[in-house]
């Protein structure tokens, strides 16, 4: 099998592979090509993919050769007309979001496969790119907000007085959530988190942040770990407890996202006229309407004398290990569609093969996908 690697446009700056994993895929027998500067933005030299068993090639030839196509986002509408029926895709494209995408490729009748489409099981946790790029995500998004903000983190007993620390509010205790957390009380500041589900209040306590805990949540053990709808009942005494905790909060990482919704509302922009000035919101679901009202996707803006920064992707900044988790997670991926003598392996029979794989021969094949397409 030949798997070619294609460049990223700007803004975005990981590699969906480093050389470290093209060597990998050498040593599993599967042939790698990737196209001219797919690395340089996340300061991998074309020279090093060289020396790890790649064939550096153009755009087209690239497309010509290889027989699975690995990248970051999802391809434009020029690209696409350049992918050949035959071939494979694979990338992480929304597809419970990006329905438009999905049906192109299903008219095309390429196999293609969404990486943040992974199943939510433990022997699938090596190919989160989910998780990976949450990780990655909720660590920059405390040190933005510390930038911003115009006050310290930690508490400072100094000479000219006692300086009192930070208070943080984490709407969403996912990963990103919690690497916020770790982050924030690293940096010394005081951490409340809040989230519907009550499985992860534990976590949230190790952490050493507190946890703002609202009765009569939904839980769905079918969700995989992620939040799901609320009763109207429930939502209002959740924005009841957010509006009083965001009031008293400098800063404010909004995390909370549905897959396949727009981002639940959890900041009104009369919560933000409430908060102090100077304080600080950062909304890592603008992508997809944002936590916040006022959220504008890849801005930031000053309401009511709060800062509030859109960033739904806070990896594309760190791009050297960024690309690195990616990749890892990628090439783990990859070992379960790669035979003994590198060939491709297209094999249906294992879960996550199939519950990664969007279309394949003219038919959406993911369920979930379907059943919001359908």
């Amino acid at each position: 099998m030949v798997i070619g690697l294609l460049k990223e446009e700007l803004p975005e700056r990981r590699a969906a592979l480093l050389p470290e994993h093209v060597k990998h895929l050498v040593k599993l027998k599967a042939q790698v090509v990737i196209e001219k500067l797919s690395g340089e933005s996340a300061f991998a030299k074309d020279d090093s993919y060289a020396e790890a068993g790649a064939e550096v090639l153009t755009r087209e030839q690239v497309l010509e050769k290889a027989d699975l196509l690995v990248k970051i986002s999802e391809p434009d509408e020029k690209l696409l007309k350049q992918v050949k029926p035959e071939k494979i895709w694979l990338s992480e494209y929304k597809p419970l979001w990006n329905k438009k995408l999905v049906k192109k490729f299903q008219e095309k009748g390429i196999t293609s496969f969404s990486m943040d489409s992974i199943p939510r099981t433990t022997r699938a946790q090596a190919m989160d790119v989910l998780s990976s790029m949450a990780t990655v995500a909720g660590y920059k998004a405390v040190l933005e907000a510390a930038m911003h903000l115009p006050n310290f983190f930690p508490m400072f007993m100094t000479a000219a007085g006692t300086i009192r620390p930070a208070n943080v509010l984490v709407l969403g205790a996912g990963v990103a959530g919690l690497q916020a957390i770790a982050i924030a009380r690293k940096l010394g500041a005081q951490v409340e988190a809040f989230d519907v589900r009550s499985a992860v209040k534990e976590e949230v306590l190790s952490l050493g942040a507190r946890f703002v805990e609202v009765e009569g949540a939904t839980e769905d053990a079918a969700a995989g770990g992620y939040a799901v709808e609320q009763t109207e009942e429930y939502k209002k005494k959740q924005q009841e407890a957010i509006n009083e905790h965001a009031a008293k909060a400098s800063v404010v990482i909004c995390t909370a996202q549905i897959p396949g919704r727009e981002a639940p509302l959890l900041i009104s922009k009369e919560v933000v006229g409430s908060m102090k000035d100077g304080s600080v919101i950062i909304d890592l679901a603008s992508s997809t309407g944002g936590n916040c009202e006022l959220s504008e996707d890849n801005k930031t803006v000053v309401k009511h004398g709060v800062t509030i920064v859109g960033q739904s992707n806070y990896a594309s900044g760190m791009p050297a290990d960024a690309s690195k988790m990616f990749g890892k997670n990628v090439i783990n991926f990859l070992e379960l569609m790669i035979a003994e003598d590198g060939s491709l392996n297209l094999n249906f029979e294992d879960d996550i093969v199939a519950g990664t794989c969007i279309t394949h021969q003219g038919e959406i094949l993911n369920e979930r996908v379907k059943s919001v397409i359908e």
